[in-house]
């Protein structure tokens, strides 16, 4: 965990200390494979395969959780053979995903504004380091949570152990996410939100669930957060 110097009060620039982000769809360029990859594990099992919006609609559930919403038709005996044919087709797939433009420029830039930065998703623990590993995000982010050591969202545990883990309080912790389930999240952990367009769930779905800002690119994420977090 690095340092977070704080300014007083009177100079107190940031209204934000904690930003927390999902990883697919929102920081990874990844919506359409993953969803793919749930169709091809379904019809593998014998499972009637989920439209691409129903497939869609999933990413960012834990795993399990994720695969037996868009899989109705599967028995639940089935479940462990779904979860390992997705994970073989995407892993034949992941070397072709990658950050969407700009992330690393918005996060340099929070970094340099001393926000602390988390990763919410619903990837496993195995998956979510991997990828980390990559030089490009060694030591971007203090602290990460994923599904299969918490809760799949919307529950809020991941958002709870977050701010138990800086001190930091609702009011000053921000969520962003490309899908209602992070929002919905962040509702119940009692959070601000913001949401992105470009990820997994159409953002009309998004203005029930109160977020600050819909951003309709990274640039304008980056735009809004520079003025307003």
């Amino acid at each position: 965990m690095r340092a977070h110097s704080q300014p007083p009060d009177t100079m107190r620039t940031r209204r934000f200390d904690l930003i927390a982000f999902d990883w697919d769809g929102t920081l990874f360029d990844s919506t359409a494979v993953i969803a793919h990859c749930i169709q091809l594990s379904v019809a593998d099992v014998g499972g009637t395969p989920p439209s691409r919006e129903a497939a869609s609609y999933v990413i960012g559930m834990g795993l399990m959780q994720a695969l037996a919403h868009a899989a109705p038709d599967v028995p639940s005996e089935r479940y462990p053979l779904l979860g390992e044919r997705f994970r073989f087709h995407y892993t034949a797939h992941q070397n072709d995903l990658s950050l969407f433009d700009g992330v690393l420029p918005l996060l340099a830039t929070l970094r340099e504004r001393q926000h602390w930065l988390a990763v919410a998703t619903g990837k496993n623990r195995a998956g979510l380091d991997e990828v980390l590993r990559t030089q490009a995000l060694q030591g971007v982010f203090d602290s990460s949570r994923t599904a299969d050591e918490t809760a799949g969202k919307p529950d809020p545990r991941m958002l709870h152990e977050l701010m138990r883990e800086f001190g930091v309080s609702p009011q000053r912790t921000l969520m962003i996410g490309d899908t209602t389930h992070d929002l919905q999240m962040a509702r119940n952990a009692g959070c601000a939100s913001l949401g992105v367009s470009y990820g997994a769930h159409e953002p009309a779905s998004f203005g029930a669930l109160g977020p600050l800002h819909v951003a309709h690119s990274v640039q304008e994420l980056h735009d809004w957060l520079d003025a307003n977090a």
